[in-house]
């Protein structure tokens, strides 16, 4: 069972449930505290919107965005591919989480580098792993990988070991 969140997590997951619901409407799709912590899911159509208010919005004020992360999950037909945004509110030392969703085979999201120069390598680093194109970035191409490589390392389909290998036992490891 889980631990009941702490009444000032409660006040900000209620403040910035109110403020989203009154301003998207049914673009906030779901909303909950997640181990303390206020997780709000939007549509990808009003994602970079949601983003841009919870930063600008002097009442709100989010103005870091401390994590982006491609999020997979090949069981969720027509939800395979997501994100999550951790956005925190510096002087007041709150945190919120933003996920999106979308169709592995319709895997694009809107770039937020303008809202936040730092997400450029964030998405770089999304794209090269799970294979996510953001409309509107000014440099997106691989981070890591080679440029010739036709797979995503991160996506749960990616086979963790090379299946052309002959130089190990396999029963030595319980398989």
């Amino acid at each position: 069972m889980a631990a009941p969140a702490n009444p000032e997590t409660t006040a900000l997951y209620e403040e910035v449930r109110t403020a989203l619901t009154d301003r998207f409407g049914a673009a906030l799709l779901a909303s909950e505290i997640a181990y303390d912590f206020p997780v709000f899911t939007v549509e990808r159509a009003a994602l970079f919107e949601v983003l841009k208010y919870l930063k600008e919005a002097e009442d709100i004020g989010f103005s870091f965005l401390t994590t982006l992360a491609g999020l997979h999950y090949p069981d969720q037909a027509g939800r395979e591919l997501g994100l999550m945004y951790q956005l925190h509110d510096l002087p007041r030392n709150r945190r919120v989480r933003i996920k999106t969703f979308f169709p592995e085979a319709d895997a694009f999201a809107p770039s937020i580098t303008s809202l936040w120069p730092a997400a450029n390598w964030m998405e770089r680093q999304e794209y090269d792993f799970f294979g996510i194109v953001f409309q509107g970035h000014p440099d997106l191409r691989r981070i890591l990988n080679m440029d010739d490589v036709q797979f995503f390392p991160m996506r749960k389909d990616f086979p963790l070991e090379d299946p052309t290998r002959d130089d190990k036992d396999d029963s030595m490891f319980g398989r």
